[in-house]
């Protein structure tokens, strides 16, 4: 298996399972977030930030094109602080669109990595805009990948607080296979 086969079978595999996760909330839960603590975000604000968690900065890695991902309102974000607040990002507005804007995003981060080389993933740079240390552009990918991931995992978690059917299956897309 080449780095370009690994790299894309993680990307399909983890948009299979984010967008099965996101098939299971409803409309009418996006305004939910845990009770406890605070500085959480909704659901609806949770998938808005998982549609562009990975493709739209796959591709500013292997093309230097940086779009903006619009999940933040900056005009919610004090002046000097480093990561927005939860009240600072932005809500889908219903489930569909949310599935929508993440099968495009998938679309982006398959594409970008069509317009890669394994040698171009093994040997060349990359700085984020949050991080300027140069990075192998293959992690880069793969982290973006992981940032996704981690947020399919805070959905499984806050679907299961919420006292959704969940369970393990779900978090790696594999349905409704077995029971915990």
């Amino acid at each position: 298996m080449t780095l370009i086969e690994l790299l894309k079978t993680q990307i399909e595999d983890t948009y299979r399972a984010a967008d099965a996760l996101l098939g299971i909330v409803e409309n009418a839960d996006l305004n939910w977030k845990p009770s406890e603590g605070e500085n959480w975000w909704t659901i609806g604000q949770l998938l808005r930030h998982m549609t562009v968690s990975c493709g739209i900065w796959c591709k500013g890695f292997v093309t230097d094109v940086w779009d903006d991902a619009d999940d933040v309102d900056y005009s919610k974000v004090p002046e000097g602080q480093q990561l927005p607040q939860a009240d600072a990002y932005r809500s889908v507005e219903n489930v569909a669109a949310a599935r929508k804007a993440l099968a495009a995003d998938k679309v982006v981060a398959l594409e970008v990595l069509a317009q890669t080389s394994s040698e171009e993933l093994a040997c060349k740079t990359a700085v984020a805009p949050w991080n300027p240390a140069p990075r192998i552009l293959a992690l880069r990918i793969l982290d973006m990948i992981r940032h996704l991931e981690s947020h399919k995992s805070q959905l499984y978690y806050y679907l299961k607080l919420m006292g959704k059917p969940v369970h393990t299956a779900n978090l790696w897309g594999m349905g409704n296979v077995i029971e915990d």
